[in-house]
């Protein structure tokens, strides 16, 4: 019978009702007794790490999960974290560069309401977590939320009170859960060759600018001051505006000479960015070298730089780094 480590954090399904609304309140050990079918297929443990709502979520508490099960590695065969769902996408995707290549199953799961409530999807969440965490098949960071298995990287949050909360993008879905089985649609374990590693390291000086019409490059010049990285929003496939002043080729030209990394990524949830197909976009890229997203979640493009910028500040260090595919973060990359 596997040995699963069930690591608390807090989030909407471990809440209770305060005079100020949902509180996370519920231990760890409330949370398991919930599910006791899953002393069928497994023998879980718990660890009340944190006890937060997920909008509390910062990079910090992403390096304390991961040392957590670093910790605990050697002793369970898997891992499950109770997550608020509102950074769930972005915690899956800091944890799957901060611990890479492990063959044994770390789960991300979470709910829509609390688990002690009579109508709610946190027991089912909790369960089928438990159950992936303990398939010979899992590995890896991932998102089980629905009945579905997502890659940690390829999470986002999509609709804010619907139970099918999550979907994988630009990404299959690794398995789904029914019925009491995992339906793996992706067995590729076997082609894991590297041991397991861990990062103890994250810069969270990156900033994410989404662009409006009319926006004024002057908060580019801003952020400079203050980020070592910026993450521009843009419109449809990628660019940049080309207003008469040229303000904005000011100021990435700025970033670029200060030895600051920019990266663009599209506002539109799927299929990726191309700035190779406009000129407001083609122009720019190609005067600046500036790094592009692609098919990559705007919650694995703002965690993969973090841990990126913890490791090096080398600008051909940090573009080899980001076009290296992790935990399937990126297709795209023959285009760079």
């Amino acid at each position: 019978m596997k040995q699963i480590l069930m690591i608390a954090t807090g989030g909407t399904i471990a809440s209770k009702s305060s005079e100020n609304g949902l509180k996370p309140l519920i231990t760890s050990n409330e949370l398991l007794s919930y599910v006791p079918d899953a002393r069928s297929f497994c023998k879980a443990d718990t660890l009340q790490l944190l006890n937060i709502d997920s909008t509390n979520m910062q990079p910090k508490h992403w390096l304390m999960i991961a040392a957590a099960i670093r910790e605990h590695y050697d002793r369970y065969d898997g891992f499950v974290i109770c997550h608020g769902t509102d950074t769930m996408a972005y915690t899956a995707a800091a944890l799957s560069y901060l611990i890479q290549n492990s063959p044994k199953p770390i789960v991300v799961t979470g709910a829509q309401k609390p688990i002690d409530l009579e109508v709610t999807d946190a027991k089912t969440n909790l369960l089928d977590s438990l159950r992936f965490a303990s398939h010979s098949k899992a590995y890896g960071v991932s998102i089980v939320f629905d009945g579905k298995a997502i890659a940690g990287t390829r999470g986002k949050k999509e609709r804010t009170k619907s139970y099918n909360a999550f979907s994988s993008i630009n990404f299959p879905y690794i398995a789904t859960i029914q019925d009491q089985h995992v339906i793996f649609y992706l067995d590729d374990k076997a082609l894991l060759s590297e041991p397991v590693h861990f990062s103890e390291r994250l810069n969270d000086r990156v900033a994410l600018l989404k662009l409006i019409p009319s926006m004024e490059s002057g908060v580019l010049d801003y952020l400079a001051g203050h980020y070592d990285a910026v993450i521009i929003e843009s419109f449809g496939v990628g660019g940049l505006p080309s207003y008469e002043s040229g303000d904005f080729h000011k100021a990435i030209k700025k970033w670029i000479g200060a030895g600051k990394t920019v990266v663009m990524t599209t506002q539109v949830t799927n299929e990726g960015s191309n700035m190779s197909i406009y000129e407001v976009g083609k122009t720019i890229k190609q005067e600046f070298g500036l790094l592009e997203a692609y098919d990559m979640t705007l919650e694995a493009t703002v965690t993969k730089l973090m841990w990126i910028l913890g490791q090096t500040s080398d600008p051909e260090r940090i573009r080899e780094m980001f076009y290296q595919t992790i935990n399937r973060d990126i297709l795209y990359t023959a285009k760079w």
